[in-house]
């Protein structure tokens, strides 16, 4: 069986490989008569020049001057075949008599020898271009190939049977990263290789839909519990006394606040997983940006002195400014909630050596841990030290995420009780697409 299978897919290489000899010999001939023809209209048109420079330096040596009014004429002689170059003047007088023979032979020489020596370039490169474009195709005749092996591709019914036993009962929360899946069938390997794939990619989209859903419901828990209690409390005391009764209103109105901001973050970041977020790009200038998140927290937050730190010069970006000031704001609300009142927030603008664009927030606060640097822009994610501090592990996230569609990334680096600096780089390019 091995072998009868062997000689039929020796026989379609063989075929294939013919196929692609033809392709790259035809597109070899091709290029060959492009160049062959563009050097003879060059050789054609530096004979005409020459001539022309020849005639016009003679003119100026034997007459003293040049002017279009004259008359110019080749002839034979009928004695010798000789060509002669002669001018006349408007009055019919002969100013030049020049025999040509000598000159347009060295001109005719030139352009043959220069016509000679590309034929022979083209000769012998004709070797080194049939390779390069040999390898320019071998990608492509690589995926004929395959895609004649994959048209090719015929099982019996057992094996579409042994197939579907396999998949039954197969779960992608089960899935482990060592081979999930195997038939034990030399004919299926490539197919099972690839359901292998499939199935390990659907395993990390489940534990990362399972672990989203799980933090959310567990952040929605605690507003959720805390409204039902002080609704018990008010049930029961806050009809007759009026200070449980404020305290209770005061904290239900509270924790609908932060389920309200919650609930607006999950949806933007549902709305972005979905596709159905658009970016509008614009021209703007980063300075610009920044000063206006600049002068926003310094109306907004009296606790802390914020510092602005830009160029006197314009730097400008290609982003939806709504989006990357939100990203700003973000990181501007987090520096000041760790750090301590009285200190300084910095907020910059500048290009990177690379010559890139960015956007910067700087604290005095508490600082982050190196180990958890990786894990600061996961969602839900808070660390231990800040985690009795307001917030719901989903700003960084957003962030990210509005920072991910600009085609930038995120430098941190932090010193614990020193402080954070977080700079958001953009690419110079243009983000490719504007939908999200």
């Amino acid at each position: 069986m091995s072998s009868n299978q062997t000689i039929p897919e020796k026989r379609r290489t063989s075929d294939q490989t013919t196929k692609m000899t033809s392709i790259t010999r035809r597109l070899h001939w091709y290029l060959i008569s492009k160049v062959f023809l563009r050097n003879i209209l060059t050789d054609l048109l530096f004979f005409v020049l020459a001539c022309i420079g020849w005639c016009a330096i003679t003119e100026y040596y034997k007459i003293g001057f040049l002017s279009v009014s004259l008359m110019r004429s080749i002839t034979l002689l009928p004695e010798t075949l000789s060509p002669v170059y002669r001018v006349v003047s408007p009055e019919g007088a002969l100013l030049l008599s020049v025999q040509a023979g000598i000159p347009f032979l060295i001109i005719i020489s030139v352009t043959t020898g220069l016509f000679v020596l590309q034929l022979f370039g083209q000769i012998f490169s004709y070797f080194a271009e049939d390779r390069r474009i040999r390898r320019l195709l071998s990608p492509i005749n690589e995926i004929a190939l395959k895609a004649d092996e994959l048209s090719r591709l015929s099982f019996s019914e057992d094996k579409y049977q042994e197939i579907e036993k396999a998949l039954e009962n197969i779960r992608p929360d089960q899935v482990t990263d060592n081979k999930p899946l195997s038939f034990h069938d030399s004919d299926l390997t490539g197919v099972e290789a690839a359901m292998n794939n499939l199935l390990l990619r659907m395993r990390d989209s489940y534990r990362q839909q399972a672990q989203f859903v799980n933090d959310a419901s567990h952040e929605l828990r605690t507003p959720i519990a805390v409204i039902q209690g002080y609704a018990n409390l008010l049930d029961r005391w806050g009809k007759s006394d009026q200070q449980t009764l404020e305290e209770g209103i005061s904290a239900i109105k509270n924790e609908a606040d932060h389920m309200n901001h919650l609930v607006e973050q999950l949806l933007f970041l549902a709305r972005g997983d979905s596709g159905k977020t658009t970016l509008n790009l614009t021209e703007a200038d980063a300075c610009d940006l920044i000063r206006e998140v600049y002068e926003e927290s310094f109306m907004i937050d009296e606790a802390h002195r914020y510092r602005l730190n830009v160029p006197d010069r314009r730097i400008p970006i290609t982003a939806d400014t709504g989006l990357l000031k939100q990203a700003v704001r973000i990181l501007t609300d987090n520096a000041a909630k760790y750090t301590p009142e009285g200190e300084d927030i910095i907020l910059s603008a500048g290009l990177t050596g690379a010559g890139a664009p960015y956007l910067q927030v700087q604290d005095t606060g508490v600082g982050i841990a190196e180990s958890e640097i990786p894990l600061i822009f996961d969602r839900f994610y808070r660390s231990d030290e800040v985690r009795s501090s307001a917030g719901t592990g989903l700003g960084l996230s957003i962030a990210k995420w509005i920072v991910d569609k600009h085609d930038g990334h995120f430098e941190v680096l932090t010193r614990p009780t020193l402080g954070t600096r977080i700079r958001i780089v953009l690419d110079t390019a243009r983000p490719e697409g504007t939908a999200a």
